[in-house]
């Protein structure tokens, strides 16, 4: 009975510090004049990405940007240099076999606004993953596929975090 009782009141002081150190919701829209996260999103034109890679991470982009159709009227382009991808063997065994390998992923983005035509946010990208290497050639490239794409997906998530802080902190 003792601990419930002093675990409600725990449960109600990390509460209230919560509500009075500002804490609000980053996708939420604070009030009738300032503009939401999403809203923002989907207000980003996603200019073209080189090579294969550049292709996959702007579909993910759009999957998270644009959940209700492609801007009319952008407010921002989003511009992502050329992916950069490097393999690195980690784990060689006595005998010069390979079995873990990593991937590293970098790149930098730059938001602009069209309005003012100046870059508003620029910030360099990095993912670094790891994989098996197996004996079959077959299952490493397939594990390698699915570590690039984590890779990715990785990226992606950067870049939406770094536009939502910047509108937040606008």
């Amino acid at each position: 009975m003792f601990r419930a009782l002093c675990l409600s009141f725990v449960i109600c002081g990390v509460a209230f510090m919560l509500a009075s150190c500002g804490f609000t919701p980053m996708y939420a829209k604070q009030d009738a004049t300032s503009e939401s996260v999403n809203f923002t999103l989907r207000n980003v034109e996603i200019d073209k990405i080189p090579d294969r890679e550049g292709q996959l991470l702007r579909n993910k982009l759009i999957d998270r940007f644009y959940q209700n159709g492609f801007p009319d009227e952008p407010q921002y382009v989003l511009k992502v240099s050329p992916i950069v991808e490097t393999l690195k063997d980690l784990d060689v065994t006595i005998t010069s076999d390979t079995t873990r390998a990593q991937l590293k992923l970098t790149s930098q983005f730059a938001l602009v606004d069209l309005e003012s035509n100046k870059v508003v946010l620029e910030r360099q990208l990095q993912s670094i993953n790891s994989y098996n290497v197996l004996g079959s050639e077959f299952a490493t490239r397939v594990t390698e596929r699915s570590t690039r794409d984590n890779a990715l997906e990785d990226l992606a998530r950067q870049i939406e975090r770094d536009i939502a802080l910047f509108v937040k902190m606008r």
